[in-house]
């Protein structure tokens, strides 16, 4: 009988998987740490002798090279995919044998980026899964813009076909097994649900119930903004990335600490808002350990810049540490961990600032106070609705525009907190006063706010 094990990376919204039968395995879009994937292979006491990538990422670094490396593993990546290290070139219609009576084809499937190629497994002859990458999702496909601006029309048609051709050539009973779409920017739309089948899809996926011409036109219009950190995954994808390193960074003390944030660069406090807010040293930067650090953090750090790492245990160290990892943020500079008043030199403070709910803002308001609200979720959740007056800075964009923030008293506000703590902890840096906003934006017109929705009403 065979199996498919599913490893989250729960952080960068994707999956992985392990599938095989009694002795041997292929592994489909391995993350970078594959120490994860070494244990679940020895878990099942099977051998990897396939690693197949669906196409060459741009939303994290692929363990797939150095994986396939440490096992002996053939490594299946799309033959047009220009990369630069040697593996065996997969085609429409090739097939390998995992196990006995267990045979995985190849399909094109371009859209997500040109050379994308899913992988359908038969048990037998039957179709007991089909890896999709970021072709079709669960409810939506990938998105098609991560290529080349002058691809992405093109590319969101191709997605349109690729959807078809899966639906048309698989059974509907066949569980589909995509890499991104469980909060990744990577999906062109975030859907509900955690498991799915081509006869779900067929009934349900915008590709497969639209025509041609509608599915690109609301897959077009409905592209969010696009990490940062993107630009720099698919060229370490392309060339072969480097092995990880995750033993623990070197330990800094409040002198070091002082030194490195002197110097420019990053210091990120893991622990949660509620700790930072009440006392953190000044300059820091809180990315919240159980947040969407990787995504957060390497969107809105200079790249390279060098980081390091504070938190309440060496635990949340390690963990932050394989994170960042996977979208190559490689070697914290250093850490320190334990007592934040350990953190910060000999008659010296910690720095705190207030948080809030949106009830408060609205006393606040009407008390006549001097404040600025300022809005950091992305224009495309603005878009649903707003504070009116409040001022539109999405937090991957503050760091870089913290001069237009007006003067007053800053009360910052995301969807529900933890981006408005990223965003509070830039602008106390900076030496502004600032309030966390640490509510759901649901509250705001329960609270009194004006709502302004996009379409001129109000609440």
């Amino acid at each position: 009988m065979f199996f498919v094990d599913t490893l989250e990376s729960e952080g960068l919204g994707n999956r992985s998987y392990l599938a095989g039968g009694p002795t041997t395995a292929l592994v489909v879009d391995p993350p970078r740490d594959i120490d994860r994937v070494i244990a679940a292979a020895a878990a099942r006491k099977v051998r990897i002798a396939f690693v197949a990538e669906t196409h060459v990422h741009n939303d994290y670094v692929t363990g797939g090279l150095e994986l396939a490396r440490l096992t002996g593993a053939r490594y299946l990546v799309p033959a047009d995919a220009h990369v630069s290290f040697p593996r065996t070139p997969v085609a429409d219609g090739d097939t390998v044998t995992i196990d006995k009576g267990l045979v995985l084809r190849a399909i094109a499937t371009p859209g997500h980026t040109p050379h994308h190629t899913s992988y359908a497994l038969a048990e037998d002859g039957r179709g007991v899964a089909v890896f999709t990458g970021g072709s079709l999702l669960i409810g939506t496909v990938g998105r098609p813009d991560l290529v080349e601006p002058r691809l992405t029309e093109r590319l969101a048609r191709a997605q349109h076909a690729s959807a078809h051709r899966l639906a048309d050539e698989l059974d509907d009973e066949v569980p589909v097994l995509p890499t991104h779409g469980f909060g990744s920017f990577c999906s062109s739309s975030q859907a509900e649900g955690d498991a799915t089948t081509i006869g779900k899809e067929r009934a349900t996926n915008d590709a497969l119930t639209l025509d041609v011409e509608a599915f690109v036109a609301r897959t077009l219009a409905g592209l969010d903004d696009v990490p940062a950190y993107y630009t720099h995954m698919g060229p370490a994808n392309a060339a072969g990335p480097a092995p990880v390193d995750l033993t623990p960074p070197r330990r800094a003390d409040a002198g070091e600490i002082a030194a490195r944030l002197a110097a420019g660069e990053w210091v990120v406090d893991l622990r949660n808002r509620v700790a930072f807010a009440e006392g953190h040293v000044a300059g820091s930067f809180n990315f919240e350990g159980e947040g969407k650090l990787a995504t957060y953090l390497a969107w809105l750090i200079p790249w390279g810049r060098p980081v390091t790492l504070l938190a309440d245990t060496p635990e949340r160290v390690a963990d932050a540490q394989r994170e960042l990892a996977r979208v190559g943020i490689d070697r914290p500079a250093a850490a320190a961990t334990g007592d934040p008043a350990g953190w910060v030199r000999e008659g010296e403070r910690l720095a705190s600032f207030p948080r809030a709910r949106f009830a408060d803002l609205a006393d606040a308001r009407r008390r006549g106070e001097d404040l600025v609200v300022l809005d950091v979720r992305r224009d495309s959740e603005r878009a649903g609705g707003f504070i009116d007056g409040s001022v539109p800075i999405p937090l991957h964009q503050l760091h870089g525009r913290l001069g237009e923030v007006p003067p007053g008293t800053v009360w910052v506000h995301c969807a529900g907190g933890m981006r408005a703590a990223i965003a509070a902890s830039l602008l106390d840096a900076a030496g502004r006063a600032v309030v966390a906003v640490d509510d759901g934006f649901d509250a705001a017109a329960e609270a009194g706010l004006t709502v302004v929705r996009h379409h001129g009403d109000t609440d």
